[in-house]
């Protein structure tokens, strides 16, 4: 991490990532890049639907290639770059047709490595292979709900999934939540662990840092009034009053309460929920 000399009190704690030993290019490829309008949490109507949200600084998209439909065929890493809006960080890369495309790349990349999409491609990192050909133990990410419907799991920097078991057409893995999930045999995922794990050490050290990553300030439920906030209202610093905490409309949140939906479709593929708090802080 990159740490300042403390010219202000905001300098003293921030940290940022070195980027200048990662990455090869400060320009992305403009062919696989595309303006995007920015909805600042409103919905169709402009009203907010997510809080927190606006300003910020200007972002050009790049289109990552998550669904890896290009097969059986070697591909090169060209660059390596910074995505605005991801935490891992990206590779331009070259298949041997000459046609270029973006992926998220894992730990260790460098440019003039190779990988392969194929069922046959060997077990080594970087490549993409279906589930059933991961042996067990090995880390993943990249990974598919279902097979060839793109990567949708563990897409966050730093973080993999592992392979622990393969049974009646399904695969075990174990989700970086510690979740153990069923997911079919003929799903592909990516052998490694996503790059810039040094990304959840960051220290904002200020809150116009934050502002320029276009997160607004939020204030907390019990500074408001009783009239905008379960928390808000009392005479000075009052508790919540109330067994268990909840949001600004009365959702649970927080402190390990259950949020998510009793009878959600994917229920069945739970093999063993995530544990939280303490007793999972504790196993790592």
């Amino acid at each position: 991490m990159k740490k300042y000399h403390p010219t202000t009190p905001s300098r003293r704690h921030m940290t940022t990532i070195p980027y200048k030993q990662y990455l090869t290019a400060s320009e992305p490829y403009k062919a696989l890049t595309k303006g995007m309008k920015r909805d600042m949490g409103r919905n169709a109507f402009g009203r907010i639907t997510v809080r927190h949200k606006g300003g910020g600084n200007k972002k050009l998209y790049r289109m990552v290639d998550f669904i890896y439909d290009k097969k059986n065929m070697v591909a090169t890493v060209k660059t390596i770059e910074y995505d605005p809006y991801r935490t891992g960080f990206i590779a331009l890369v070259q298949f041997l047709d000459g046609e270029r495309r973006y992926i998220l790349i894992p730990k260790t990349v460098k440019v003039g490595d190779t990988f392969m999409v194929s069922e046959t491609a060997e077990l080594k990192l970087g490549n993409r292979l279906p589930l059933k050909k991961i042996p067990v133990g090995t880390f993943v990410y990249n990974i598919e709900v279902q097979p060839n419907g793109g990567a949708k799991l563990v897409r966050s920097a730093g973080s993999f999934a592992q392979v622990i078991a393969n049974d009646a057409g399904y695969t075990h893995i174990k989700m970086p939540s510690t979740e153990v999930r069923k997911i079919n045999e003929n799903s592909w995922a990516t052998i490694g662990t996503v790059s810039n794990d040094e990304s959840r050490l960051v220290n904002i050290g200020k809150a116009g840092r934050s502002r320029w990553m276009g997160i607004r300030p939020t204030v907390r439920g019990t500074a408001q009034n009783p009239v905008d906030h379960p928390y808000g209202g009392g005479e000075q610093r009052s508790g919540r009053g109330m067994r268990r905490a909840k949001t600004r409309w009365g959702k649970p949140s927080g402190k390990g309460q259950k949020t998510r939906t009793p009878k959600k479709y994917s229920n069945i593929f739970i093999v063993s929920r995530r544990r939280v708090g303490k007793s999972k802080e504790g196993e790592k």
